[in-house]
């Protein structure tokens, strides 16, 4: 009796893509935003603002317990980031760490949140990482840069522990936000 060949075929390029789709898009992102910016503090500024919305979103997923809601949410968070900047009312930073308040209170108030050490977990980031956007925002920005380019970087490993651990937020979404925060906080500290 003849062994089947259980080998598996070498996947083409394509279905590798397919598969990664969402470091393809965090690639193609980076490189349309890519600043080269003549305006330093501008630039420091802008993705210190925008910073806290990466915790946020883990920490209000993590209180819903409902990973599926990843992508909708960060479509939520942009509205709410490109309306701020638009009204140029009220800084995004401001609106997003108001809302992380709102999401941690209700969290407190949640016993099924308060049980959750993944919730937990994440009120420690939210802390951590709006910390790090509040320094970036209160530095000179030839000093800002490195603390909002550490934070992108520091969540970008934030992400991928989170892909690795397959918790919290959509698996794509873990992936898409650790490459581009990844590469946004590479940009900070090594190209402004």
């Amino acid at each position: 009796m003849q062994a089947a060949n259980t080998a598996p075929t070498p996947r083409r390029w394509i279905d590798v893509l397919k598969d990664r789709w969402p470091t393809a898009v965090a690639i193609g992102l980076t490189f349309l935003t890519l600043s080269g910016a003549s305006d330093l503090n501008a630039e420091v500024r802008s993705l210190a603002q925008v910073f806290p919305a990466l915790p946020l979103l883990y920490l209000a997923v993590a209180n819903l317990g409902r990973p599926a809601l990843s992508w909708p949410l960060l479509g939520v968070g942009m509205v709410i980031i490109v309306g701020a900047r638009l009204l140029d009312l009220v800084a995004p930073s401001t609106i997003l760490l108001a809302l992380a308040l709102v999401v941690l209170v209700w969290g407190m108030i949640d016993e099924h949140s308060r049980r959750s050490g993944e919730f937990r977990i994440q009120v420690i980031g939210m802390i951590g990482f709006g910390a790090l956007a509040l320094a970036g925002l209160a530095l000179d920005p030839e000093i800002g840069r490195y603390a909002v380019g550490a934070g992108w970087l520091l969540h970008g490993v934030w992400d991928f522990v989170h892909l690795w651990r397959g918790r919290v937020v959509a698996r794509s979404y873990a992936e898409w936000c650790g490459v581009l925060d990844v590469l946004i906080g590479l940009e900070l500290i090594f190209l402004l």
